[in-house]
């Protein structure tokens, strides 16, 4: 079986820096790396941590869109390997738990070409400033994530084989449930503990390569029940 779907985190992966934390040094009112350290531990879930960080960020979206596309670079390997996907059928997509807003013009002034985005969903007040954030494409029954990223590998695969690209904690649940995962940085650590087998990348040219190569698939672990769920 081939990979027919590449599902792409953003912050950190498609783009070299963490989006979202560049703008809350820069912007935040508040103190959001307590909130980082009690997702860390578990003690708040993705949800309740980024609306509560978006609710700090304190400018105008103008101000903090010229911020993140000033300070925040693109993985240059990333639309070249957009371009060969889709060449060779394969849909390339993201998926992303974080403020979202700032995804698509970073795409845009990349030269990336149009693809699906999967993340929540920023509100601007009367001012245009952040006023909200929404999860559009959280779990139906879970309010653990933001973004499920489980349910988002496994959409895809009602088409095929799915490749998931990940670094960081939130990747961990979309690592999961996919049929090949290419982790680097905090990802690493978390395939090893949960028994992922994984596929180590630096760049999207490593990972065009690999799924160009006949390597087979490693498969999913595929829990029945995703270890971050969270019900009220």
């Amino acid at each position: 079986m081939k990979v027919t779907s590449v599902l792409v985190d953003f912050d950190g992966t498609a783009c070299l820096h963490d989006v979202a934390e560049h703008l809350l040094e820069r912007f935040a009112s508040g103190d959001w790396e307590r909130l980082d350290e009690a997702w860390e531990r578990g003690a708040l879930g993705s949800q309740e941590t980024v609306a509560a960080q978006s609710a700090m960020l304190d400018a105008d979206r103008a101000t903090l869109l010229a911020h993140a596309t000033t300070h925040c670079v693109m993985d240059p390997t990333f639309a070249p390997f957009v371009t060969w996907a889709h060449d060779e059928g394969i849909e390339v997509a993201l998926a992303s738990d974080g403020f979202g807003f700032y995804i698509e013009p970073l795409l845009v002034a990349a030269g990336v070409p149009p693809i699906p985005v999967v993340t929540n969903a920023q509100g601007w007040d009367e001012d245009d400033r952040p006023g909200g954030l929404a999860f559009p494409n959280g779990h139906p029954e879970c309010l653990g994530c933001g973004t499920c990223k489980m349910q988002a590998v496994l959409d895809r695969q009602k088409r095929g084989a799915v490749a998931f690209v990940g670094e960081g904690s939130s990747d961990r649940y979309g690592a999961l449930y996919a049929d090949v995962t290419f982790a680097k940085l905090d990802l690493i650590a978390h395939c090893e503990r949960d028994g992922v087998r994984f596929v180590a990348w630096n760049d999207f040219d490593d990972i065009r390569r690999w799924i160009e190569s006949p390597s087979p698939l490693p498969g999913a672990i595929s829990p029945a029940r995703c270890p971050g769920w969270t019900v009220a």
